[in-house]
């Protein structure tokens, strides 16, 4: 029988054949990275790359993704394209409806800076003057291979974060 112990601070506890030993914080946030519900918000042509990337070939369900059509379900928006004025306050309110924690990934050139539209009169120029953004993924459209590294490295980031505590 095989003794596994997470936490690297207990070297001293007594080993019990079969009995696992971490934090309380370790088992959140492996659950937290292990069960991303994603709200797609493709708005122009790299939504097309984010469909293909939840398809067979590269299945955002091995990771534990599942898609979601209301953000009062998921903890990801996933902003995949231009977004223009009309657009923001949407992002916005989808935004504020998500339950904590939440993420966004912008998707995309054109979700990051505004792309090649940057110049034009109702382009936000990148979905981060709209909502926080924690990861970027660029190209124009990006691969899904791109983002499918950008969820690993958020994943990466979930599991290094302490328990929030909210008021």
């Amino acid at each position: 029988m095989a003794v596994i112990s997470l936490a690297s601070d207990i070297d001293s506890a007594p080993v019990i054949p079969g009995v696992v030993t971490t934090s309380l914080q370790k088992v959140i946030n492996w659950s937290r990275k292990s069960s991303l519900w994603y709200m797609l918000f493709g708005i122009a042509c790299c939504a097309i790359e984010m469909m293909a990337t939840g398809a067979a070939r590269h299945d955002f369900d091995r990771f534990g993704m599942i898609f979601r059509a209301s953000p009062r379900q998921s903890d990801l928006m996933i902003v995949a394209g231009t977004v223009n004025e009309k657009m923001a306050d949407v992002i916005r309110t989808l935004y504020a409806q998500m339950a904590e924690p939440r993420y966004v990934l912008a998707m995309g050139a054109c979700a990051t800076n505004g792309g090649p539209y940057h110049d034009l009169y109702n382009v936000v120029d990148g979905v981060d003057r709209v909502v926080p953004v924690d990861i970027y993924v660029p190209g124009c459209p990006p691969r899904p291979e791109a983002l499918l590294h950008a969820i690993l490295r958020l994943q990466e980031r979930i599991s290094q974060e302490g328990i929030r505590h909210t008021a």
